[in-house]
């Protein structure tokens, strides 16, 4: 009750709250379309990737939407272009890539001087989100959430066969990289959240979670959006009122929520099979 309290009386806990629940959906429902796709340690790569830009932005003294958002997009164009046009594998190329931006990132910041912000770059921190963070997340939701629903079916057809969605005519390259653009702009949204380091287990845990439990994609999602929301209000409660770092919590949250499902899943869980 008196987080409730708090939570009606306090400006900057509701705009932590708002902020949380936001990015949970959003990785909830991108993080659907990159387990599908086992595009998993693409989004830890571009996680990580977006410091440097994260960290021109401090310099310049710009919001670092732009910064993160830019180097967000080179990252994915730079993966492609030396697994395209090279004998490096797809997971060896992201690794040589996003390991030499977060490095460059680390860097920058710390010839910014900004070790505090590094800190929360790094592993998040909702509370101290400010409005035009939060008007940011809210917009960059919006925008996820419309382009989920417009091109649904695309999306669904190339998640689980891209040659047959290549049959049908369509562009899976396109699709993969506006999927690699979504991806980037709710990794953006999630920075203040859980920071560069635990943005992953936002995208991957949740729709783990949601993967468990059915078969089909539009329940995946949804399910996945709403774990990601939950773990959002549980990570936020017990960061503010433990007064602990809201990433790692939130993070720990998930992965409470997929271990129960990963025991008690109706079809997929542990103890029911061996009841069974």
């Amino acid at each position: 009750m008196a987080f409730i309290q708090d939570l009606m009386t306090y400006e900057f806990l509701q705009k932590a709250f708002i902020t949380s629940i936001m990015v949970g959906i959003i990785c909830g429902v991108i993080g659907s379309f990159i387990v599908l796709r086992g595009m998993a340690l693409m989004g830890d790569a571009i996680a990580h990737a977006v410091l440097p830009g994260v960290a021109i932005s401090y310099m310049l003294g710009i919001n670092f939407f732009y910064g993160a958002v830019a180097t967000g997009a080179l990252t994915s164009l730079g993966i492609g272009l030396i697994s395209q046009n090279s004998r490096i594998k797809n997971d060896s190329s992201i690794g040589l890539v996003f390991s030499a931006a977060f490095a460059l990132g680390i860097i920058l910041i710390t010839l910014a001087q900004s070790a505090t912000d590094l800190t929360q770059i790094l592993f998040g921190n909702v509370l101290s989100v400010r409005a035009s963070d939060m008007w940011v997340t809210l917009i960059i939701g919006a925008v996820v959430v419309l382009v989920v629903v417009l091109f649904y079916k695309e999306l669904l057809v190339s998640s689980f066969d891209e040659t047959m969605a290549a049959a049908y005519g369509l562009k899976t390259r396109l699709i993969h990289y506006l999927i690699m653009v979504l991806l980037t702009l709710v990794t953006v949204a999630s920075l203040q959240t859980v920071g560069v380091v635990l943005v992953v287990s936002m995208l991957i845990t949740p729709a783990s979670t949601a993967y468990l439990l059915t078969n089909r994609l539009s329940t995946m999602i949804l399910l996945a959006a709403i774990f990601g929301a939950l773990s959002s209000i549980i990570g936020l409660y017990f960061s503010f009122v433990y007064n602990l770092p809201s990433g790692p919590v939130i993070a720990l949250a998930t992965t409470a929520i997929f271990l129960v499902a990963f025991l008690l899943s109706p079809k997929q869980g542990i103890l029911w099979r061996k009841i069974k």
